[in-house]
């Protein structure tokens, strides 16, 4: 259960002319705005809300097309609104003060200062509310469904808890089967690594499957990856692949554009390390899907700076981010994982062309140690994602979907 930000567009202004005008005077533009764009079990989504919802992504830099995204997720909101009511869940005031307030914190801004950044982007209050009013109250549907069919050991709140305060900086040997999730077709995807996640036992029948079905460049060698520390990985999938037995492999994690599965083939300490956390910095940049042209890009820019001199001035083909690890996106923070500082990685696309990625720096942080309340929490939702996921299915197949 997670978050992130977006862009939209100039909304507040046209409902204050609305507003202001006779009914006889509203622009057809206006009426346009608001009629439906569709309808989920009778309830209707308009085109206001795709717009605004499209702008709030392009704020968080969400990939893919986002007036699709835009759209899928306000279905999905509708259906986890739809499921609250039924089982009589709301959201309080507070909660969602609390939910606005952290979401915020996330770009180290008070509730106040992101609704201001929000408003810049021509984006109104009530699209962020919304957003989080949604995601909170299906967290307590989820809860409400199947907490008490989620069993917690001692034994799961300890290895937690090792991990998360980093006493022992612990390094995985892991391997990975990456299915591509085109637009349209997540739903496949989701269910054959589904399949495999239940039918799949052992290296070699990892091996041999991630050669058949995945897309990462790790494909002909079975899938296997190089040591990685743990503080590389972002906490859910990290603790995702620590949960695992040696040779086990991992339930569907669901990243952008993909999904992938884990086999964990080993566990090491390093017993003098400290307890950290990890922010990383990176430059991405869009370029042509063109072999000898990557290998020009990799042979001539040695560091970031270079890579985003490649770019020509051309803003909208680099960017350059730093985050916390658990704010960056899943598919982007796989691929750093891999890498050294000033090493790229080609794995990713968006539109016919490669995303490279090259990782500028990690930073250690200190973190304060979490309480054993807080680690089984965290377990708990763990557990509670893939079943949420299924469940939202269940309600996404039972639907009625309808244009006006």
């Amino acid at each position: 259960m997670r978050f992130s930000v977006l862009k939209r567009q100039a909304a507040a202004v046209a409902i204050g002319c609305v507003l202001a005008a006779p009914v006889t005077m509203v622009p057809a533009l206006a009426q346009d705005l608001f009629a439906p764009r569709l309808y989920v079990n009778d309830r209707a989504i308009t085109e206001y809300e795709v717009q605004q919802r499209a702008l709030f992504l392009r704020l968080l830099r969400a990939p893919g097309n986002l007036e699709d995204e835009a759209l899928k997720g306000l279905v999905e909101d509708r259906l986890r609104q739809t499921e609250a009511e039924r089982l009589g869940i709301k959201v309080t005031e507070k909660d969602l003060a609390d939910g606005m307030a952290e979401f915020a914190s996330r770009a180290n801004l008070t509730t106040e200062q992101f609704l201001g950044e929000l408003s810049k982007a021509d984006v109104a209050s009530e699209t962020f509310r919304d957003f989080v009013s949604a995601g909170l109250s299906w967290r307590q549907v989820v809860r409400a469904r199947f907490l008490g069919q989620v069993p917690i050991s001692e034994a799961e709140v300890d290895r937690a808890l090792e991990a998360s305060t980093r006493p022992k900086a612990l390094q995985v040997l892991a391997s990975e089967l990456v299915i591509p999730a085109e637009p349209g077709k997540e739903e496949e995807a989701l269910a054959l690594a589904q399949d495999l996640s239940d039918s799949l036992s052992g290296e070699a029948a990892f091996a041999s499957a991630a050669q058949k079905y995945s897309a990462a460049p790790t494909a002909g060698s079975g899938g296997r990856l190089d040591w990685l520390p743990l503080s590389n990985l972002p906490g859910a999938i990290g603790q995702k692949i620590l949960a695992l037995d040696t040779g086990e492999v991992s339930d569907p994690v669901t990243v952008p554009g993909a999904v992938v599965l884990f086999l964990l083939r080993d566990v090491a300490e390093d017993k003098s390390a400290e307890p950290i956390s990890v922010s990383v910095e990176w430059v991405e940049l869009l370029t042509p899907d063109d072999a000898a042209e990557i290998a020009r890009i990799r042979a001539e820019a040695d560091d970031c700076d270079m890579l985003q001199a490649e770019a020509g001035g051309q803003t909208d083909r680099v960017t350059l981010t730093k985050a916390a690890l658990g704010d960056v996106p899943g598919d982007v923070a796989l691929e750093l994982a891999k890498l050294d500082p000033n090493e790229t990685s080609v794995a990713l696309t968006r539109g016919g062309q490669r995303r490279m990625l090259m990782l500028c720096g990690r930073e250690a942080v200190l973190d304060p140690v979490p309480t054993r309340d807080q680690v089984r929490e965290q377990v708990i939702n763990q557990k509670l994602e893939g079943l949420a996921e299924s469940y939202l299915e269940e309600l996404r197949s039972a639907a009625i979907l309808r244009e006006p």
